[in-house]
């Protein structure tokens, strides 16, 4: 069987967030659970956003909507542990782009990947229910790195 390989850009991230594993993200194989990965990517993708100005129903001129995940796991991730997130765009066309997280956590001195993780981005018009461009707006914030 194959693994799911996701390969990051060699810019730098465009966007560093944290977040601590919280006790309902631990399931029981008490680790973190897989479901709250994703959880967690939604967060960063949404601090990002925020942190320029947008929301995921108007990211500069258009709404996004996620149309693909896929997730590989590394390690495990414990209650407690701070988990540090880059974020990378990449893949950017007239109406997707992907977004890529690189999730770790420092261990007894050691930095651990915990997961990779990667959201296709489409470019959604609400109210048409459709997928639309991206805006110029957009575009040019997420070319900017």
């Amino acid at each position: 069987m194959s693994r799911v390989k996701i390969k990051f850009p060699d810019n730098n991230p465009v966007f560093n967030t944290s977040v601590v594993v919280r006790i309902n993200d631990i399931n029981y194989g008490n680790h973190l659970g897989n479901d709250s990965v994703l959880s967690i990517v939604h967060e960063a993708r949404v601090r990002m956003l925020n942190s320029w100005g947008y929301t995921e129903l108007d990211a500069g001129g258009c709404g996004i909507i996620m149309a693909d995940v896929m997730i590989a796991y590394k390690n495990e991730a414990f209650y407690g542990d701070e988990l540090l997130i880059d974020v990378f765009i990449d893949d950017i066309t007239s109406v997707s782009f992907d977004i890529l997280y690189r999730i770790r956590t420092n261990r007894e001195g050691k930095e651990l990947d915990i997961a990779h993780a990667k959201t296709g981005i489409v470019c959604f018009d609400y109210n048409k229910r459709k997928v639309a461009s991206i805006s110029d707006e957009l575009k040019n914030r997420i070319l900017l790195f």
